[in-house]
């Protein structure tokens, strides 16, 4: 009795193989209907892959391009401001500072000298701010295309072999862009863009008569 309590008891739990075989089948399975094994198989998708990645690739590039060029441009314009606003302390700075005497009935020339200064300042800044927004709709297009690309190019990785070789980017494009139109009233919006050429020319029509006041006081 004492020996068969001491006895141990090996029970051996056959492994299921089938189980395992249909496992590895299924994994085999959807690893070969995989979206990225059937663009791999499919000439034809897979070299619409590798253009539409390096397209996305370029745009990228020229999009870091106009940003850094549209950076350059907004501190060229802060640069001419400031320069605008330094003369015209300087300049009324040698008015209060001069001898008035006989200079009253000259008081034109003053005047005369800080509108073509400022007028000219004012010039500069708007050429640039038309620079900058031409830039702007021109990288505001871009970004378009490339996300356009982008979407492709995720539609295309998750339908595989089944998606439309005939699809265009620019017509994803299109479709974004009409989505996102808004109606904006075009004196409104002229008025908002270069409202800093519009400040310049106010604040010089101000101090042209300025100028005389200064001179003849």
């Amino acid at each position: 009795m004492a020996e068969m309590k001491d006895a141990h008891v090996v029970v051996e739990i056959p492994v299921d193989e089938e189980h395992q075989q249909k496992k590895q089948t299924a994994l085999c399975s959807a690893i070969e209907h995989h979206p990225l094994m059937e663009i791999s198989r499919s000439p034809g998708h897979l070299l619409l892959l590798k253009l539409w990645q390096r397209e996305e690739e370029l745009f990228g590039r020229r999009i870091a391009a106009k940003e850094t060029r549209l950076d350059f441009i907004r501190r060229e314009i802060f640069q001419l401001c400031c320069f605008f606003f330094t003369f015209h302390a300087f300049f009324f700075t040698v008015l209060f500072t001069s001898d008035s005497g006989d200079a009253c009935r000259k008081w034109w020339i003053p005047s005369a000298v800080s509108a073509c200064t400022s007028l000219f300042i004012a010039f500069l800044v708007q050429l640039k701010l038309c620079r900058f927004w031409k830039m702007s709709r021109q990288l505001q297009r871009e970004r378009n295309d490339g996300r356009a690309v982008t979407r492709c190019i995720q539609e295309l990785r998750m339908k595989g072999e089944s998606f439309d070789l005939s699809k265009e980017p620019l017509q994803i494009g299109k479709r974004m862009k009409s989505s996102s139109v808004e109606i904006k009233w075009r004196p409104l919006t002229w008025c908002s863009q270069y409202a800093v050429t519009v400040g310049l020319v106010c604040f010089a029509g101000l101090l042209f008569p300025a100028s005389r006041f200064i001179v003849c006081s």
